[in-house]
């Protein structure tokens, strides 16, 4: 039968994408239970019940599965933290609450990609990058959220310095918190963070106020 044709109901594209699920997942499930050392190919292929040839088909190396996994918790973690501020009430604090606890909610529901995303991604030279694309990635994330709760009064760069750290901050915070190392609860944990983040935009906004007022006098 030719690649291109239909078996049992599925197109070969849409075999092979189920093919490279199967495989991300098995990588999900060995990185996020055992370490990136133990997702090597054959160990991804075993667990995903497929020969090398499929590995070989979706992914040029293991790396690439890493990177993909990475990049598929972040998209998801995107994803939802987006839907969660839109459906909140357009209050700063309300709003914070609303990311953050998508956020934390996506760890502990699964905490595999808590580790892939933050325990893992700091040991793998790629993942150690790729980590910090994500940063950037969130970082833009809320400076775009400053940006349309504020309005023109916001100031670009101010918007930019505060995201930055931000989101640095909170990443450096999650891994502590799953690390035990804070002992906060999930709710203690997202109401501070929530709270310290509303605080932290009026304060930016505040300093952006006062800058426009120095420069029209």
């Amino acid at each position: 039968m030719p690649t291109t044709g239909v078996y049992r109901g599925a197109t070969a594209e849409e075999r092979q994408a189920e093919r490279r699920a199967r495989l991300l997942d098995a990588g999900l499930e060995l990185v996020g239970t055992s370490g990136w050392q133990a997702a090597t190919v054959r160990a991804v292929c075993a667990r995903a019940r497929l020969t090398t040839r499929y590995f070989y088909e979706s992914f040029e190396s293991r790396d690439a599965l890493l990177l993909a996994l990475f990049d598929a918790i972040t998209e998801e973690a995107a994803a939802r933290v987006l839907a969660a501020v839109a459906a909140a009430s357009d209050e700063a604090q309300a709003k914070s609450r609303a990311a953050v606890g998508a956020f934390v909610d996506l760890l502990v529901e699964d905490p595999r990609k808590a580790r892939v995303a933050f325990s893992e991604a700091q040991g793998h030279e790629l993942l150690v990058r790729r980590r910090r694309d994500g940063l950037r990635l969130f970082a833009r994330l809320m400076a775009e959220q400053a940006r349309a709760f504020y309005g023109a009064g916001a100031d670009a760069d101010l918007v930019d310095v505060t995201a930055i750290m931000l989101a640095g901050g909170m990443a450096e915070l999650f891994v502590a918190w799953l690390d035990g190392e804070v002992s906060a609860t999930r709710d203690e944990l997202v109401e501070d963070c929530a709270a310290l983040l509303a605080a932290t935009g009026e304060a930016a906004s505040a300093i952006a106020r006062r800058r426009a007022a120095a420069g029209e006098g």
